[in-house]
C-alpha cells in the first residue's frame, strides 16, 4: 500500500512543474518574469559595424609584423637554449 502511495506521489510530481508554469486564473495574480536564459534570441542580431573593416594594406602590414615578432621570439629562444 505505501508503495502505491509512494509510486502516485513521484507519477504526480513530474507534473507540478507544467502545472506550475500555467497561467493564473485570479485577475490581480502577479506576473512571474520567464527566467533569461545564456542565449541571445534567434532575431537578435548585433548591429553593423561602425568603423569599416581593416584594409588589405592594413592587413598585411600586421600580418608582417606579426611574423616578424614570431621569427624574433623563435630565434631568441633557441639562443638560450643553446646556451
Amino acid at each position: 500500500m505505501a508503495g502505491v502511495g509512494l509510486c502516485s506521489c513521484v507519477a504526480l510530481s513530474g507534473c507540478s512543474s507544467q502545472i506550475a508554469d500555467m497561467p493564473s486564473l485570479e485577475a490581480d495574480a502577479a506576473a512571474r518574469p520567464k527566467e533569461q536564459s545564456g542565449y541571445l534570441p534567434v532575431n537578435d542580431v548585433p548591429r553593423d559595424r561602425e568603423t569599416p573593416i581593416m584594409s588589405l594594406e592594413e592587413r598585411a602590414r600586421i600580418e608582417k609584423e606579426l611574423r616578424a615578432a614570431r621569427d624574433r621570439q623563435a630565434s631568441a629562444g633557441t639562443a638560450v637554449r643553446d646556451r
